[in-house]
């Protein structure tokens, strides 16, 4: 397996903003730099987690800015921010490559549905247009389509293109490319990060990292120690925190409204279409959060939900697009 540049526990992080819908510059500031001092050595910004469908690309940019400034030399960063127009993902990913990224993420083209050709020539022509290494976002749950197998070996034969984040859950198809390719993996489902890692990935992408991401970092050192005992304990602590966060709705939506109630930004507000949980949904995701014990780094007594700030979700005005 190749060399690894992008580091083994990278955080899909959220894009806070105010209450106003505005990107809150401070907060993603000091939300990077809670990530990076607790273990995170990767960055994914502006990925589906921080809503990329509702920044504008000058946001996507000031967010690889601001992580390289604050991350230093502690973590890498990603841009995770795709496009399903292959010449606006290029024109994105450059200026990425210009502003500082270590590397970016490219999904499946979504809505569209190209043939496994189409997919193919989107991959080659973006990581044609970058000397940054590239991960491949295989998430047939958003986009409509998979990377079929085929395509991931033909992909892999590309300099540039260097691993996968797997969030597909086919785990014969995960163990059948690590034999026939040198492709890295990341898993990109937070509830099979320790099945991932046991079969050989080399790390996670993951959302609840933005709540917890120290249990994590315990979780991939042990695998690299060859400890399962610690691995498993902290598998199974998270395993009511990634429900919390996975479960009742958009993982970004319930990472946000965690987040909110331990203070550690400033609002839950998400951009529309997304809307902050209902009543009924922050209930579950606080019942969920009840049964959390023994993870490493988190203190849930902090926890002050205020459904208020995080109901409605309509904004008072409707933000740009992605150009």
């Amino acid at each position: 397996m190749r060399e690894n540049p992008f580091g083994q526990v990278l955080v899909a992080l959220v894009t806070p903003f105010r209450a106003d819908g505005e990107v809150d510059w401070d907060d993603v500031g000091r939300l990077i730099d809670d990530c990076a001092t607790n273990g995170v050595d990767g960055i994914v910004v502006s990925g589906t987690t921080g809503e990329t469908s509702t920044l504008t690309d000058p946001e996507k940019i000031k967010l690889v800015e601001v992580a390289k400034s604050v991350a230093g030399d502690r973590a890498k960063v990603i841009q995770g921010g795709g496009s399903n127009e292959t010449a606006h993902a290029i024109d994105l990913n450059q200026q990425a490559e210009a502003a500082g990224a270590d590397g970016v993420m490219i999904v499946t083209p979504y809505y569209n549905k190209p043939t496994q050709a189409g997919v193919l020539t989107h991959f080659r022509m973006i990581a044609d247009a970058t000397d940054l290494p590239v991960i491949l976002y295989d998430i047939p749950g958003r986009t409509g389509i998979p990377i079929r197998y085929e395509t991931i070996l033909r992909a892999a034969k590309h300099p540039n293109i260097v691993a996968v984040k797997d969030a597909k859950g086919d785990f014969a198809e995960v163990s059948r490319v690590l034999n026939q390719t040198d492709l890295l993996y990341f898993s990109g489902d937070d509830a099979n990060v320790l099945p991932h890692l046991a079969i050989g990935a080399s790390g996670l992408i993951g959302v609840t990292a933005n709540v917890a991401a120290r249990p994590y970092r315990t979780i991939v050192d042990a695998v690299n120690a060859g400890d399962l005992h610690t691995a498993q304990a902290q598998h199974q602590a998270l395993e009511p925190l990634v429900r919390a966060v996975m479960t009742h709705v958009p993982g970004t939506v319930a990472a946000k409204y965690i987040l909110h109630g331990l203070g550690r930004i400033g609002s839950p507000r998400v951009r529309l279409p997304l809307v902050g949980p209902e009543d009924t949904e922050a209930a579950l995701i606080e019942d969920e959060l009840a049964l959390v014990t023994g993870v490493d780094g988190l203190d849930l007594s902090e926890f002050r939900p205020d459904r208020n700030a995080a109901a409605g979700g309509a904004l008072p005005k409707v933000h740009g697009t992605t150009r």
